[in-house]
């Protein structure tokens, strides 16, 4: 396992795009565990929870700039203006048509071409426990409208949980959808070894089938007797490409709906095990949807130590509904448009419970 001052030295060897190196913050409890972001993207690098047996490194990541910026996956990147997908990059507000910059099958995925995960973002403030990022993006930006200012607040509490805070507000109606894309492996990110033993549990109401350009169809379709009901814990590998709607995908990256009761920050709303039992994430969220990827494309993405493999990590990213814009008609909590100077702010927090610490 890299050590965080190591992570550290390596990212802020290398030059971002501006001949400027990446600034890197670690924060550090009382426990032991760290949490190591830096200024490009708001980018989550490296999480570490102490274990019976050591230091276990739960994040995949890289330690290149070089990496950070030639690579697809979005590895523990803020994602911004818009997560997921919006089809052909286009949505109509107030009467006018948008159109996004396109950087995936002729749509837009993550803010477009030059997303918030590619900007260099300001510290406005920090501590041991605690960061905040922010970020301008003007009128226009990638296609959406309106000046808007966004934050992004990392804070490390002293029972293993990390709370991510996003807030934002515009000078015009946009739509906003702020999500994190972290991978987590709670056997090790470098152990080599895949997600398909860990077990999950997602409490969720409803998921999102999509078309082969992994685009919702529009349907919201109850998980209940299907492969993707998690509502108990379930061997992802268990049922992976078990039916038509993950075979388009290459396993699961959908969308689910999750109750309304729950997403109060407070309820769980998913609980990962490692295989090995010895860490447990659990997931709070006041957002109302998550969704759920196994790392179906991660091959080739570079490690640490060399290159990942599919299925070796998988995103739990909370958010709005994919494509959310185009689809009116869907339950007015699962759309997010935020309306001239109104506020936007929504936390998502990941908690690490180890074996002896349970």
């Amino acid at each position: 396992m890299i050590p965080p001052s190591s992570i550290k030295a390596a990212i802020e060897s290398d030059l971002f795009t501006d001949d400027k190196p990446a600034k890197v913050h670690t924060l550090r409890n009382h426990h032991g565990m760290t949490a190591t972001f830096m200024d490009i993207g708001a980018t989550w690098l490296s999480c570490q929870v102490p274990t019976p047996f050591g230091q276990r490194e739960v994040l995949l990541g890289m330690t290149s700039m070089h990496d950070y910026q030639s690579h697809s996956a979005f590895l523990g990147a803020t994602i911004g203006r818009f997560a997921n997908r919006i089809a052909k990059g286009q949505f109509n507000l107030n009467g006018q048509v948008y159109s996004i910059t396109r950087n995936d099958n002729g749509n837009s995925l993550h803010g477009g071409i030059e997303g918030f995960d590619k900007r260099r973002w300001l510290v406005k403030d920090q501590s041991d426990l605690h960061i905040t990022y922010c970020l301008m993006s003007p009128d226009g930006d990638q296609g959406f409208p309106g000046n808007l200012s966004a934050e992004v607040a990392y804070t490390l509490t002293e029972n293993n949980q990390l709370c991510i805070e996003y807030s934002a507000i515009c000078d015009k109606d946009c739509p906003i959808n702020l999500t994190n894309h972290a991978y987590f492996n709670l056997d090790g990110a470098e152990s080599g070894k895949t997600i398909l033993d860990h077990e999950l549990q997602l409490r969720a109401n409803e998921y999102l089938p999509t078309d082969d350009k992994l685009i919702p169809t529009g349907e919201l379709k109850a998980v209940q007797g299907t492969n993707f009901d998690f509502s108990t814990a379930q061997r992802i590998g268990a049922r992976l490409l078990q039916d038509e709607d993950q075979k388009l995908a290459k396993g699961y990256d959908h969308a689910f709906t999750l109750p309304e009761e729950l997403t109060d920050g407070v309820g769980t709303i998913a609980r990962l095990t490692s295989s090995d039992k010895q860490v447990v994430m659990s997931v709070f969220t006041d957002k109302p949807a998550i969704q759920f990827y196994s790392g179906n494309f991660l091959s080739g993405t570079p490690s640490r130590t060399g290159e990942y493999q599919n299925y070796q990590g998988l995103a739990l990213e909370t958010q709005f509904l994919p494509d959310c814009p185009n689809h009116p008609t869907w339950p007015e909590a699962n759309k997010r448009f935020i309306t001239k100077k109104s506020f936007y702010q929504h936390q998502t927090s990941y908690q690490f419970m180890t074996h002896h610490s349970q």
